[in-house]
């Protein structure tokens, strides 16, 4: 059996996007019900320097490479969809991840640590203090998640998530991508950036618990700068389980994440598929996708 090639992807509006080791494509439905795909090479920095293939940095560069690659796709599919009328340029590209960011420092960061103020007034230690900020980071992450699980608009995005789990997981098990094919798999995966995410919030909480409790911008920039860190290790997990999860302690390690994703994902329809098998196909070399049809 031919090797499979590693896909990763991102559901968007009304889309899918869907990376492999030389190809990103966006397929997104149309507004007159044709399926849009644009398909570009990958470019990595990896492959440029290959430093950055090192273990832990090469976890580092694929976040940020993800976070571009996201919301350009994101952009795209806004686009193509009709949500928005013009494509975002690379100046509000990048005023569109940086106030992102901005923002994600201010809800993760920012409020956690400084809310410890009412128990570091009580007399409470250190590491207890970080522990609970830790475990109050990931209750508004849980909170921030299943708020916005609630928009009709975010269920479709869910709904698409799901479609991309599934086809991956058909490609994975050598199955024709055909809907009746995909249709059965779970939607659920376990190298999905949920389960990423998840592992980023516990291992930071193990992480911080050591660091002391200095003054609020110390401890606000302790967490920024160790970001890079903990995400390094993070992958490194996310890469260990995805080719090991016939492991019972690695599918019981990745449990929390994929439970998260009952939340992030929701069962597509026929037509969701659709749209991510001609993003997968788009990826595959050509011989690999005409097996494929």
């Amino acid at each position: 059996m031919t090797k499979k090639l590693s896909v990763g992807g991102q559901a968007v509006i009304e889309g899918v996007m869907m990376k492999g080791p030389e190809k990103m494509a966006v397929a997104v439905r149309q507004a007159n019900g044709e399926i849009a795909v644009d398909v570009k090479p990958v470019s990595s920095i990896r492959d440029r320097y290959p430093f950055f293939k090192k273990p832990f940095l090469r976890g580092v560069v694929s976040l940020v490479e993800s976070l571009v690659d996201g919301m350009k796709a994101l952009s795209y599919s806004a686009q193509i969809s009709g949500e928005e009328e013009e494509k975002l340029d690379d100046k509000e590209m990048a005023l569109t991840i940086t106030v992102s960011v901005l923002l994600a420092v201010l809800l993760f960061v920012v409020v956690p640590t400084g809310a410890m103020r009412l128990l570091q007034d009580r007399g409470v230690g250190p590491v207890a203090l970080n522990l609970v900020e830790g475990f109050l980071r990931l209750g508004i992450f849980l909170l921030y998640i299943g708020g916005i699980s609630r928009q009709q608009e975010i269920q479709r995005v869910f709904q698409y998530h799901g479609a991309e789990h599934k086809t991956i997981y058909t490609y994975e098990h050598g199955l024709p991508l055909v809907v009746e094919n995909v249709r059965p798999f779970s939607t659920l995966h376990p190298r999905c950036g949920t389960n990423f995410l998840m592992i980023v919030m516990l291992i930071s909480i193990f992480i911080f618990a050591f660091l002391g409790w200095p003054s609020l911008p110390v401890r606000i920039m302790s967490r920024i700068v160790l970001m890079p860190v903990v995400a390094g290790i993070s992958y490194e997990i996310i890469r260990y389980a995805g080719s090991h999860i016939e492991h019972p302690w690695v599918r019981r390690a990745i449990l929390p994440g994929l439970l998260l994703q009952k939340l992030t994902t929701r069962e597509p329809d026929d037509s969701q598929i659709e749209v991510a098998i001609a993003s997968l196909k788009a990826v595959l070399p050509p011989d690999e996708s005409h097996e494929q049809e």
